[in-house]
């Protein structure tokens, strides 16, 4: 019974949400607004649930001092420091328990969860990202070699992109008559991105698409059950 209810509850819950995409009037709409927001509930405990496993890994990898533990102890102040400073001064136009702190935010600019935001997290976040780039330069530089029609398609097609967004296209490419413009590299790069590119990406999009249509159909009809524990 205990696999049982699961089952049917996921049947259920999926059929009617089915239903009420096709028939969006009562009782189904009003079904399926009270299920959106179960999970809206659930997802908030979800999160919570996150917050104190994150917590524990992080405490207990500080207290046997593993390796790099100053990172894990960094990242720890860090979340408390924000747990605190939204709790006390609130975000935004949101008031905390001490209310909205007028006499910090005058001197920050802001208030201090959100100075901290501004100012701290999203630099650290570009940097990471921008560190990132190199990897995908590295990445693109083993894809591009050249193998295979393939290889040779997507070396060319990225040159012709790359080229294409910077005024060097413009100034090589300029004595093209307009007759020819789409041999133009801005105008062919354009091109490119318009259609070809385009078209490849709403291709893999109805890909996932019936990807999450079949893992869904899995789900409702009891075939996959790895969320009961893994077990059939």
């Amino acid at each position: 019974m205990k696999k049982n209810l699961p089952l049917i509850v996921a049947f259920a819950s999926g059929l009617l949400i089915l239903i009420a995409g096709f028939i969006p009037h009562k009782p189904f709409g009003m079904l399926e607004e009270t299920l959106t927001n179960w999970f809206m509930i659930i997802s908030s405990f979800a999160i919570l649930l996150g917050q104190i496993s994150l917590i524990q890994a992080n405490v207990t990898r500080v207290a046997h001092r593993s390796p790099n533990w100053q990172y894990y102890l960094a990242g720890l102040i860090s979340f408390a420091g924000m747990v605190v400073f939204g709790l006390l001064w609130g975000m935004e136009k949101t008031p905390g328990i001490l209310g909205h702190g007028e006499g910090i935010s005058q001197n920050l600019g802001s208030k201090p969860f959100d100075y901290i935001f501004d100012y701290i997290y999203m630099p650290l976040s570009a940097t990471m990202f921008s560190l990132l780039a190199f990897y995908i330069a590295s990445a693109a530089y083993r894809a591009f070699i050249i193998r295979n029609f393939e290889s040779n398609l997507l070396m060319i097609t990225a040159v012709i992109v790359m080229l294409g967004r910077t005024s060097f296209a413009t100034w090589i490419t300029s004595w093209i008559p307009d007759s020819w413009g789409i041999l133009q590299l801005p105008r062919l790069t354009d091109f490119i991105m318009q259609y070809p590119n385009t078209a490849a990406q709403r291709a893999i999009l109805i890909s996932a698409a019936l990807g999450v249509v079949g893992s869904s159909l899995r789900i409702i009809l009891g075939i996959e059950r790895s969320y009961l524990g893994g077990g059939k």
